[in-house]
């Protein structure tokens, strides 16, 4: 258990101190460049971006762009769950997605939506064909895994991670949250978080608010098998400001109101790298949660990237952000 620090109430006259928290780390390896945007018709509303085993690419725009599913050379080839219009959904038939805050793919194509607007998990065909949704209330991330099971986040969660069924059931519930508050509901705000899962069946549950970034991976069972955290000398000095900006609002009593410290995260595929995105820095952690690189982040032009997805493909890593949209970048741990 960690040592209780006070509350994760990060009000409104902090949010200039939060802001900056990232912006520089004290051991910037380099600057990276995206070298071109990709899916130039996703910026404003960008949730997700996922690669199937075929290649093909999936990325989630919501409310009203739906899944957009490109081949390998970013060519658009169909469109999963829009919001068309009513008359005709109601006519046709056809599935919509009411607001897509999450998507995956498992290995045999099927698309996985959380449909935070509709409180389900929908499943779509790789043809599109809504196969079958269940309801989860407060949806925030989900995660593909073997045997048509998937792993959701919950704003409501009382464990970190719940994992359902191909029946729509749940099967089990794991990860047990991390106390850092005098209060309850401070608590299970600074627990929130994102899931991901990887080719090998990990499970990879990023906190969100955490003051250092911390991404844990699982077994698809729930028994906990890494921590990748950022702390040391680079991360102090930021980490101890966000401490003590949270012990002062401890006695106000007020909702807390918080800013993401992890935006964002991605695993390599092959050899479970995890890339942490903390607005616009960027983390490089080995398989075994050493920490190799940081670097800052930017578009081609020059503009500063605060990531809020993370694609790692075996030479380049999609990075995207909203309403920026999404970006590629030469992998810096490669030679080229």
């Amino acid at each position: 258990m960690r040592k209780t620090i006070g509350t994760l109430a990060v009000a409104a006259a902090l949010l200039p101190v939060a802001a900056a928290l990232w912006a520089g780390a004290s051991e910037i390896d380099d600057d990276l460049f995206a070298t071109r945007r990709v899916f130039p018709n996703i910026g404003p509303g960008l949730r997700a971006v996922r690669r199937a085993a075929n290649g093909n690419y999936y990325v989630l725009a919501s409310p009203s762009v739906g899944v957009t599913i490109f081949d390998p050379k970013g060519k658009q080839l169909s469109v999963v769950g829009a919001s068309p219009d009513p008359a005709a959904t109601k006519k046709m038939g056809l599935p919509s997605v009411a607001f897509g805050e999450d998507c995956d793919v498992d290995a045999h194509g099927n698309l996985f939506v959380a449909d935070r607007g509709s409180n389900v998990v929908t499943v779509f065909s790789a043809d599109g064909k809504q196969l079958r949704s269940f309801p989860v209330d407060s949806l925030s991330s989900l995660a593909a895994l073997p045997d048509g099971e998937v792993a959701v986040t919950t704003l409501q969660q009382s464990h970190l991670v719940t994992v359902y069924g191909p029946d729509g059931k749940v099967a089990r519930e794991f990860g047990d949250p991390e106390s850092l508050s005098t209060r309850a509901d401070l608590d299970h705000s600074l627990n929130l978080g994102r899931v991901s899962s990887d080719p090998q069946g990990h499970l990879y549950y990023g906190f969100t608010y955490m003051p250092e970034p911390l991404v844990r991976q699982y077994d698809r069972y729930g028994n906990a098998s890494m921590d990748f955290e950022f702390t040391g000398l680079d991360a102090f000095p930021e980490a101890q400001a966000t401490r003590r900006a949270i012990e002062r609002e401890e006695s106000r009593n007020t909702p807390p109101i918080l800013r993401p410290i992890l935006t964002a995260f991605g695993v390599d595929p092959v050899n479970g790298d995890v890339w942490m995105g903390l607005h616009n820095t960027l983390v490089h952690f080995d398989k075994d949660g050493i920490r190799r690189s940081e670097y800052q982040i930017y578009t081609p032009k020059g503009a500063r990237l605060d990531a809020t997805v993370i694609l790692v493909e075996e030479e380049h890593l999609l990075i995207g952000a909203d309403p920026l949209g999404v970006y590629e970048f030469q992998r810096p741990d490669r030679k080229h």
